[in-house]
């Protein structure tokens, strides 16, 4: 069975624009003309809590497929920072893997999509045993013969870390694939300010600090931010947040702390893939082309595809959806 490669991926022009991939790849015009049966995963969705340990509660979304006897397994679907269960990446994805014969649960992190008022501390990256111990309850609720995850942007760098630590927790993921993930994290957040067009850290700052305003009104008694704190660039208002509501002592030690740089993944153990673009303008490329990885894990630089884009024409619809499905077919057998 020959796999998709990233190299495969060929828009026409203008999608050969990582600019224009990445600005349609989240946007309302993509949304509205995407074929209905990418909405699919929408259809008998159940709401559902699973737990993170500790108290700390987070939401998502499980699909049974209808298609065949029986699942081919069970797709755990991240999405990215300041996305949901809902964004239309995940969406699609979800509605793909679906059609495949795959049971679907899309995840939401703490504080993303509607779920500000379920824990009172605020979402940062380094939160990472919650997030193994809500895909260690999915898996133990809804058990399968193959467990696969996906995860875009910063879910992309969750999906690799949670892979990282499932063999030792005894969780029984299979496969994990990661899509324009971040890597470098001091890095990324860098090149965002400072080389990336000024729109993608409006697009983002905007979306964070309502945010961070729905967590504020979630918990009145708490100060989470000073007003003059929203203000402040990228880079400024993580660091005050970091500095007021972690224990890493400064910025640095922060995005140290959720690095999968160098040799970080020269540890994984299962099969795992990471797919991302050249002209991808967020996650500079830099820091995929200096990992050190071991012979399980793929890596695929494609020429073309923005950031979590990999739009194929003007239906919308992704390469990345043939991209995944293949890879979590053929290590279900």
């Amino acid at each position: 069975m020959t796999l998709p490669q990233g190299r495969d991926f060929r828009p026409p022009w203008p999608l050969t624009s990582g600019h224009i991939q990445t600005m349609l790849s989240s946007s309302g015009l993509r949304r509205k003309l995407l074929p209905a049966h990418a909405y699919r995963v929408l259809e008998g969705a159940e709401t559902v809590m699973v737990d993170g340990g500790d108290g700390v509660r987070l939401t998502g979304a499980f699909t049974a497929q209808q298609g065949r006897p029986s699942a081919r397994g069970l797709a755990v679907l991240f999405h990215g920072w300041e996305g949901s269960v809902d964004s239309t990446y995940v969406l699609q994805t979800g509605s793909r893997l679906l059609a495949e014969g795959w049971d679907v649960f899309r995840l939401n992190f703490r504080d993303h999509g509607d779920s500000h008022a379920l824990n009172e501390a605020l979402f940062h990256s380094c939160r990472i045993d919650e997030v193994v111990n809500a895909v260690d309850d999915i898996a133990r609720r809804w058990p399968s013969r193959a467990m696969a995850l996906a995860g875009f942007s910063l879910g992309g760098n969750f999906a690799l870390r949670v892979a990282m630590q499932a063999p030792a927790r005894g969780i029984p993921l299979h496969y994990a694939l990661a899509v324009c993930p971040i890597i470098d994290p001091g890095e990324g957040l860098f090149s965002l300010e400072e080389t990336a067009p000024w729109f993608y850290q409006a697009y983002f700052m905007n979306k964070w600090r309502r945010s961070l305003r729905a967590k504020q009104a979630a918990f009145p008694h708490r100060e989470y931010f000073e007003l003059q704190e929203l203000k402040q660039s990228l880079r400024g208002l993580t660091e005050a947040l970091v500095l007021r509501h972690t224990d890493f002592g400064s910025l640095e030690a922060y995005l140290d702390g959720y690095s999968v740089a160098g040799r970080t993944l020269m540890g994984m153990q299962i099969p795992a893939s990471i797919l991302t673009a050249r002209d991808d303008p967020v996650i500079p490329v830099d820091a995929f082309e200096k990992l050190d990885l071991p012979a399980n894990v793929e890596l695929d630089i494609a020429s073309y595809g923005g950031h979590c884009g990999f739009i194929r024409g003007w239906d919308m619809t992704s390469f990345c959806d043939d991209y995944i499905a293949a890879r979590f077919n053929a290590m279900a057998g």
